[in-house]
């Protein structure tokens, strides 16, 4: 692999689209509700304990950060939805500046994959469906991720994927990779899922 993990780094944290980094980089962008596991994946695919700070209070934190693997990528980790006790300006915020990395990014033509976390205990939500549905309205390429796999007994697991490849909201992704943080399954996958599709 011609990606060396071991020189990254957490190169901006965005609070408005007007502040995203504008280098000619392939950008990965993760998506995913609140709890969902995004900074455990980025912490495990960069080999760091602590690059992506795992909030012990999911949802609070409103920004765009963008983590940059070898000069050549840009892992850009979305705001996380989905958490109840959000109140609707802090809603409003991360629809804005979800919506506006989308919309607003002057390297939009530069993102390559959307990785879509999807809690594997639980399965597709309604609001990981209407994600997925605008990604594929979109042709914009994505994968799913079903985290914490490594929670499920092995006749959890075979129904976890049945639910998930039977749902029509997942029939656009590419690939469906199971993945555990803890025990690191699906780490390499992933990898090469993101290599792949960056060119690199």
């Amino acid at each position: 692999m011609a990606l060396n993990i071991n020189n990254s780094s957490l190169r901006m944290t965005a609070g408005l689209a007007r502040q995203f980094p504008t280098d000619a980089i392939p950008q990965v962008a993760l998506s995913g509700r609140s709890n969902v596991g995004k900074s455990s994946l980025v912490n495990c695919l960069l080999a760091r304990k602590s690059l992506a700070r795992v909030s012990g209070e999911p949802g609070k934190t409103i920004t765009v950060n963008f983590y940059e693997v070898d000069r050549k990528l840009f892992l850009v980790d979305l705001p996380g939805y989905g958490f109840a006790k959000r109140t609707k300006s802090e809603a409003d915020v991360w629809r804005r500046l979800t919506d506006g990395y989308f919309t607003k990014n002057p390297n939009i033509d530069l993102l390559k994959l959307v990785i879509q976390l999807v809690d594997s205990r639980i399965g597709p939500t309604k609001d990981d469906e209407d994600m997925l549905n605008y990604l594929s309205e979109c042709g914009i390429p994505h994968v799913i991720v079903a985290t914490k796999c490594d929670k499920l007994s092995a006749t959890e697991r075979r129904k976890s994927e049945d639910a998930i490849r039977s749902n029509p909201a997942c029939e656009g992704a590419d690939e469906i990779i199971f993945f555990s943080s803890k025990t690191k399954e699906g780490r390499d996958a992933v990898l090469n899922t993101i290599t792949a599709h960056c060119g690199i």
